[in-house]
């Protein structure tokens, strides 16, 4: 498995991903969460809100957890917009469903959820903005 945060890892992931869902999206434009959801969706991303307080976020049908999306979905990437002592369970769902990769935002830092997902053979990234991830590497919109 590649080292955590390594940034040609980082760009491979990106670019071989098509679909993320983003946990704790809101529908609410001013957060960062729907900023760096609307960025990955018009960067040519399928995004899976995944929140049990909205219906739906950018146009997509909202799921109320990670195990809720339908198992013929493959998330390629699961991007977490929630405070660290959620991470453990939203990581035990990744892990059922063999997501490759797991990307925790700035300031989302959960350790021994991240060494179990390691464990799990999930790729995993922690306190980075996968917004400007992207941007730094200069990647271009999907077609």
């Amino acid at each position: 498995m590649s080292i955590l945060n390594e940034p040609d890892a980082i760009a491979a992931l990106l670019q071989r991903a098509k679909t993320i869902a983003v946990v704790g999206l809101s529908d609410n434009p001013l957060r960062a969460s729907n900023d760096v959801a609307a960025y990955l969706q018009a960067s040519g991303y399928r995004i899976i809100p995944v929140n049990p307080q909205i219906a739906e976020a950018l146009g997509e049908k909202a799921y109320a957890s990670l195990s809720a999306i339908p198992a013929e979905v493959n998330v390629d990437i699961v991007d977490i917009f929630r405070r660290p002592e959620y991470v453990p369970e939203i990581v035990d769902q990744a892990i059922a469903r063999h997501v490759p990769a797991i990307w925790m935002q700035e300031g989302v830092m959960q350790e021994q959820a991240a060494h179990k997902a390691r464990q799990a053979g999930i790729f995993v990234v922690m306190d980075r903005c996968i917004l400007k991830e992207h941007r730094a590497r200069g990647l271009r919109a999907k077609s």
